[in-house]
């Protein structure tokens, strides 16, 4: 199980059906609904196929920049730190208030702090950073709104493309930090976790901040995706689950001296 670190239908008329299944998350989404982005544009089928700018072909160019800016911009970060979370939390909230704290001891520890750069959890990790005079990343995403780039981030590297975007975070972290959120949290969780549990990637540390947020999810997968075998039980301690900013940092330390320490030893090998 997840280690725990405590400190303290079919027969409705067509119309709404189809309502339904087109209604959008006003919260996240103005009123522009026809507004599409690069993802959008990529998965579509190509209405003027002797376009080349518009083209499958002509993405694949613009994929290919996105992702050497990024690699151009964030090669020389050194060791880094994602935090993930609700872009909808406000700066009176407790876990707000943690993610600020989180940051500024992450780089009180010489660790970089990278977020999504919008608001919520992610304005307050770069803030925290700010404080801890640590560098503050953020990997803006094209939305059909316009999310913008936090005032507490001093490197920010805009991308059009979700999985560019996850290449980065994966790559120049050596932790993931997940606070409450949504769909968009939830999805970088287990992202990191399928690429551990599979092998395409060595294993760092997954760290769940928020017991009583997470403890549902962490019960579903015992009781529920454990129970009838469609995981391991060892999957489950790649998950840790926290409430404080000081073990968050305790467990990012010692897990960066270990990759360090089996860096090191593949090098001499």
């Amino acid at each position: 199980m997840p280690r725990r670190t405590d400190a303290k239908h079919a027969h409705a008329p067509a119309a709404k059906k189809s309502k339904a299944q087109r209604r959008i998350d006003d919260a996240i989404r103005d009123q522009y609904d026809s507004y599409a982005t690069e993802d959008e544009k990529l998965f579509q089928a190509i209405p003027h196929p002797d376009d080349f700018t518009r083209s499958d072909t002509w993405r694949v160019l613009r994929i290919m920049g996105e992702f050497i800016e990024g690699f151009d911009k964030l090669a020389n970060i050194g060791k880094a730190v994602t935090v993930f979370g609700s872009a909808r939390t406000h700066p009176d909230d407790p876990q707000y208030l943690a993610a600020v704290e989180v940051g500024r001891l992450l780089a009180g520890a010489g660790f970089a702090t990278i977020t999504g750069s919008g608001p919520g959890i992610m304005e307050a990790a770069n803030k925290g950073a700010k404080v801890g005079d640590g560098r503050s990343i953020g990997c803006n995403i094209e939305l059909p709104f316009e999310q913008g780039t936090n005032p507490y981030v001093d490197t920010v590297v805009n991308f059009r493309y979700f999985f560019v975007r996850k290449t980065m975070f994966i790559k120049y972290s050596v932790a993931f930090v997940i606070f409450p959120g949504g769909f968009g949290t939830l999805d970088e969780l287990f992202e990191a976790i399928t690429l551990i549990q599979t092998g395409k990637i060595s294993q760092f540390p997954v760290i769940l901040f928020g017991t009583h947020y997470w403890a549902g999810l962490v019960r579903w997968l015992q009781s529920r995706v454990l129970n009838e075998k469609n995981i391991s039980e060892s999957d489950l301690d790649l998950m840790t689950v926290t409430d404080d900013p000081k073990e968050v940092v305790k467990i990012v330390e010692a897990a960066y001296r270990a990759q360090m320490k089996t860096a090191e030893e593949r090098t001499r090998a």
